[in-house]
């Protein structure tokens, strides 16, 4: 962890650019532009979403994860961890 854990305003203001990007392509689309732009567009807006991905998990293991454990309620921890690796697997 890096120190800096995303807000939820952060998330919602990534989220709002990711949501311009994706316009974008529509408006890409319509205008009938060339191919290899329109999905240099959405490689850029995958990684912007794979990017928000990431900063989200971070925050739940620096918060979530990391107070369950810090708890002492064993039972709650192992439940966090195994909510993160069922998602993790669910990528692959």
């Amino acid at each position: 962890m890096n120190g800096s854990v995303t807000t939820h305003k952060e998330v919602l203001n990534r989220l709002a650019r990711i949501s311009g990007q994706v316009n974008g392509i529509k408006r890409m689309i319509e205008d009938e532009k060339y191919c290899i732009d329109i999905v240099t567009q959405i490689q850029a807006s995958c990684a912007a979403m794979h990017s928000l991905e990431l900063k989200i998990l971070e925050k739940h293991m620096s918060h979530c994860i990391r107070d369950a454990f810090l708890s002492g309620d064993k039972e709650n921890a192992e439940q966090k961890m195994e909510e993160l690796l069922k998602v993790m697997k669910r990528k692959y």
